[in-house]
Protein backbone atom coordinates (compact mmCIF):
# COMPACT_ATOMS: atom_id res chain seq x y z
CA UNK A 1 0.00 0.00 0.00
CA UNK A 2 2.79 2.41 0.92
CA UNK A 3 4.61 1.59 -2.32
CA UNK A 4 1.54 2.45 -4.44
CA UNK A 5 1.20 5.79 -2.62
CA UNK A 6 4.84 6.51 -3.34
CA UNK A 7 4.35 5.69 -7.01
CA UNK A 8 1.26 7.86 -7.17
CA UNK A 9 3.11 10.76 -5.57
CA UNK A 10 6.04 10.27 -7.94
CA UNK A 11 3.65 10.23 -10.90
CA UNK A 12 1.96 13.45 -9.76
CA UNK A 13 5.33 15.13 -9.25
CA UNK A 14 6.50 14.04 -12.71
CA UNK A 15 3.25 15.28 -14.27
CA UNK A 16 3.63 18.61 -12.48
CA UNK A 17 7.24 19.04 -13.64
CA UNK A 18 6.27 18.07 -17.19
CA UNK A 19 3.43 20.60 -17.06
CA UNK A 20 5.78 23.34 -15.98
CA UNK A 21 8.16 22.43 -18.79
CA UNK A 22 5.36 22.57 -21.36
CA UNK A 23 4.11 25.82 -19.87
CA UNK A 24 7.56 27.37 -19.96
CA UNK A 25 8.10 26.29 -23.55
CA UNK A 26 4.69 27.51 -24.58
CA UNK A 27 5.24 30.80 -22.81
CA UNK A 28 8.47 31.29 -24.72
CA UNK A 29 6.71 30.49 -27.99
CA UNK A 30 3.69 32.69 -27.38
CA UNK A 31 5.24 35.63 -25.59
CA UNK A 32 8.82 35.59 -26.81
CA UNK A 33 8.99 33.71 -30.09
CA UNK A 34 5.58 34.62 -31.40
CA UNK A 35 5.66 38.37 -31.18
CA UNK A 36 8.14 41.16 -31.56
CA UNK A 37 10.75 39.10 -29.76
CA UNK A 38 11.63 36.93 -32.73
CA UNK A 39 12.22 39.76 -35.19
CA UNK A 40 15.59 40.86 -33.74
CA UNK A 41 16.85 37.28 -33.74
CA UNK A 42 15.74 36.96 -37.34
CA UNK A 43 17.70 40.07 -38.11
CA UNK A 44 20.79 38.71 -36.41
CA UNK A 45 20.43 35.42 -38.26
CA UNK A 46 19.92 37.15 -41.59
CA UNK A 47 22.96 39.32 -41.01
CA UNK A 48 25.16 36.42 -39.93
CA UNK A 49 24.00 34.30 -42.88
CA UNK A 50 24.42 37.31 -45.21
CA UNK A 51 21.01 36.69 -46.78
CA UNK A 52 20.12 38.43 -50.01
CA UNK A 53 16.87 40.44 -50.01
CA UNK A 54 15.13 37.60 -51.88
CA UNK A 55 16.42 35.04 -49.37
CA UNK A 56 15.35 37.26 -46.48
CA UNK A 57 11.80 37.46 -47.85
CA UNK A 58 11.64 33.67 -48.18
CA UNK A 59 13.29 33.20 -44.78
CA UNK A 60 10.73 35.47 -43.09
CA UNK A 61 7.87 33.69 -44.86
CA UNK A 62 9.06 30.28 -43.65
CA UNK A 63 9.49 31.58 -40.10
CA UNK A 64 6.03 33.17 -40.13
CA UNK A 65 4.49 29.85 -41.18
CA UNK A 66 6.39 28.07 -38.40
CA UNK A 67 5.16 30.61 -35.85
CA UNK A 68 1.56 30.12 -37.00
CA UNK A 69 1.93 26.34 -36.82
CA UNK A 70 3.37 26.53 -33.29
CA UNK A 71 0.53 28.79 -32.14
CA UNK A 72 -2.01 26.32 -33.50
CA UNK A 73 -0.17 23.43 -31.90
CA UNK A 74 -0.28 25.04 -28.46
CA UNK A 75 -3.74 26.64 -28.75
CA UNK A 76 -5.61 23.71 -27.12
CA UNK A 77 -3.38 23.76 -24.04
CA UNK A 78 -3.04 27.53 -23.70
CA UNK A 79 -5.40 27.73 -20.67
CA UNK A 80 -3.37 25.08 -18.85
CA UNK A 81 -0.14 26.90 -19.69
CA UNK A 82 -1.58 30.13 -18.29
CA UNK A 83 -2.63 28.31 -15.12
CA UNK A 84 0.79 26.72 -14.73
CA UNK A 85 2.47 30.07 -15.25
CA UNK A 86 0.30 31.57 -12.48
CA UNK A 87 1.07 28.65 -10.16
CA UNK A 88 4.80 28.83 -10.94
CA UNK A 89 4.84 32.56 -10.17
CA UNK A 90 3.07 32.00 -6.86
CA UNK A 91 5.53 29.24 -5.99
CA UNK A 92 8.45 31.49 -6.88
CA UNK A 93 7.08 34.33 -4.75
CA UNK A 94 6.50 31.96 -1.84
CA UNK A 95 10.02 30.56 -2.13
CA UNK A 96 11.44 34.07 -2.24
CA UNK A 97 9.61 35.00 0.96
CA UNK A 98 10.71 31.79 2.69
CA UNK A 99 14.31 32.50 1.75
CA UNK A 100 14.06 36.06 3.03
CA UNK A 101 12.94 34.76 6.44
CA UNK A 102 16.28 32.99 6.95
CA UNK A 103 18.40 35.90 5.69
CA UNK A 104 19.65 38.99 7.42
CA UNK A 105 17.98 42.25 6.32
CA UNK A 106 21.04 43.05 4.20
CA UNK A 107 20.96 39.63 2.56
CA UNK A 108 17.21 39.96 1.98
CA UNK A 109 17.74 43.28 0.23
CA UNK A 110 20.44 41.68 -1.94
CA UNK A 111 18.07 38.79 -2.79
CA UNK A 112 15.40 41.32 -3.81
CA UNK A 113 17.93 43.07 -6.05
CA UNK A 114 18.93 39.75 -7.62
CA UNK A 115 15.29 38.91 -8.36
CA UNK A 116 14.72 42.38 -9.82
CA UNK A 117 17.74 41.98 -12.13
CA UNK A 118 16.48 38.58 -13.27
CA UNK A 119 12.99 39.95 -13.96
CA UNK A 120 14.47 42.90 -15.84
CA UNK A 121 16.57 40.52 -17.95
CA UNK A 122 13.56 38.30 -18.67
CA UNK A 123 11.48 41.34 -19.58
CA UNK A 124 14.20 42.53 -21.95
CA UNK A 125 14.27 39.10 -23.59
CA UNK A 126 10.49 39.24 -24.03
CA UNK A 127 10.94 42.50 -25.91
CA UNK A 128 13.64 40.94 -28.08
CA UNK A 129 16.51 42.81 -26.45
CA UNK A 130 19.36 40.38 -25.84
CA UNK A 131 20.73 42.56 -23.09
CA UNK A 132 24.05 42.91 -24.89
CA UNK A 133 25.42 46.36 -25.36
CA UNK A 134 25.49 47.49 -28.93
CA UNK A 135 28.73 49.06 -30.00
CA UNK A 136 29.10 51.79 -32.59
CA UNK A 137 28.45 50.79 -36.14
Amino acid sequence: MQRSKSYALLFLLAAFVAGIAVGYTGDRLFHHGGGRGDRPSRGRMAKELKLTPQQRTQFDSIMDIRRTQMRELFKPIRPQMDSLQTIAKAMGDSTHEQLKRILTPEQGKKLDEMRDRMRHRDSARARGDSGRRQGPG
